[in-house]
């Protein structure tokens, strides 16, 4: 069974490589692109769900749910980040991370990333969320819609890796995760969530 780091939250900084600092940013794929049988098969099912996540870990937890907001700051989005909700270079965005679990056991991290343009009318609230459940908030928005799931091997020497499993013991080889952008009021959001080998089918 996996062992978790319950210790303050470290992250391990690596240097950029010869190719430039966004050479450890996931590469995000649509399902189409993907190459057959890459995907681990007990994980396909949690990455391509289009419904709630939140919901989802809910219905197969046997015991209590709970958010650990980890961050919650104004800050350069990565590359791909910005490329995705078409933010300018050098501008910041809403970056909340936070660990989603199931009896004290982390099973996703998930970064979001909010443009300051979406912080507006209604959409204010998203900012003073806390631990409430993010993935709540958005499926019971009316006007919500998503754009198509893009997922991603995550690997060791990546900055997403090593903040994602910073509450475990070990380093698995590679980990899976999952990203979309949200619009609210055709307001976006991108919400990246990153499964980690305590969830089912993986521990």
């Amino acid at each position: 069974m996996p062992r978790f780091r319950h210790n303050k939250l470290s992250v391990t900084h690596h240097h950029p490589s010869r190719f430039g600092q966004h050479a450890f940013e996931p590469i995000w794929r649509a399902e189409r692109y993907l190459f057959s049988g890459k995907v681990p098969d007990d994980l396909a099912p949690w990455l391509f769900d289009a419904t709630s996540l939140t919901a989802r870990i809910i219905a197969a937890c046997s015991g209590p749910f709970r958010v650990e907001v980890i961050s919650q700051a104004w800050q350069r989005p990565m590359l791909n980040e910005r490329q995705c909700l078409k933010i300018c270079s050098g501008r910041n965005a809403l970056v909340r991370q936070v660990y989603l679990y199931c009896n004290d056991i982390p099973w996703v991290f998930a970064r979001t990333v909010i443009p300051r343009t979406t912080l507006s009318g209604q959409e204010k609230h998203l900012s003073h969320l806390q631990n409430k459940p993010l993935g709540a908030v958005l499926f019971a928005e009316p006007t919500m819609r998503r754009s198509e799931i893009e997922v991603a091997e995550i690997c060791q020497g990546q900055r997403l890796f090593h903040t994602a499993t910073a509450r475990l013991d070990y380093d698995p080889e590679a980990i899976w995760g999952r990203r979309s952008v949200f619009y609210l009021h055709n307001k976006p959001l991108l919400v990246s969530e990153i499964f980690l080998p305590g969830i089912p089918g993986l521990d």
